[in-house]
């Protein structure tokens, strides 16, 4: 029972206009049952929806609220990844899941995704990556060790691991650590080895 279903495409939970947003959340209750089914821990969602900060909180807060109480009854976990947009901005992030105030509503802290706004595929408005996991681990029911590439060493050449690994041992996290590789030198089996080789060598 420890297998997390990610789940994309399935309608924004932040969208303002509210007929959108219970769509997206019919659709995404449509998971949890399958989550329940399959002897799954928990299901991965992502916060799209209003550009207005403020109302992407308001409306993340419902359909979080709604999603979790829905999935209390077959014990089954929301968890919220840092994918983008204001839910990449750790601080915000963590706002929702404290004022949804629900045991099984809980954060997803991934290494790389940290880029709030991008202009023709470059990323303008960066949170910290190492400030946004710190903060995301306090309500971590996952973790997602991203990596991009590997110098000769075999350390990742954009993200400390060491320290990264150190806040997921500093925050007392002792679930799974999941391996993503996002690089295009390497292999996806090769990106996926490298990622695991360096996770053992710190944890």
């Amino acid at each position: 029972k420890n297998v997390l279903i990610m789940v994309d495409e399935e309608g924004d939970l932040s969208i303002e206009n509210q007929s959108e947003r219970n769509q997206a959340i019919e659709n995404h209750r449509r998971w949890i049952d399958a989550a329940a089914q399959l002897g799954c821990h928990s299901i991965r969602v992502n916060l799209y929806g209003s550009s207005d900060l403020e109302i992407w909180k308001s409306t993340s807060i419902d359909s979080l609220r709604k999603l979790s109480d829905y999935a209390s009854a077959s014990k089954i976990n929301i968890l919220v990844e840092n994918h983008g947009g204001y839910s990449s901005n750790a601080s915000q992030l963590m706002q929702v899941i404290h004022a949804v105030d629900l045991p099984n509503c809980l954060t997803l802290p991934d290494f790389g995704n940290f880029c709030i706004d991008k202009k023709e595929n470059v990323c303008i408005d960066e949170y910290d990556k190492y400030v946004g996991v710190e903060e995301l681990l306090s309500k971590a029911g996952a973790v997602s060790a991203k990596s991009y590439d590997f110098d000769s060493q075999g350390n990742e050449t954009t993200i400390d691991f060491q320290k990264m690994l150190g806040l997921v041992k500093k925050a007392g996290y002792t679930g799974y650590i999941g391996v993503e590789y996002e690089g295009n030198r390497l292999s996806e089996k090769e990106g996926i080895l490298f990622t695991k080789k360096l996770i053992e060598k710190f944890i």
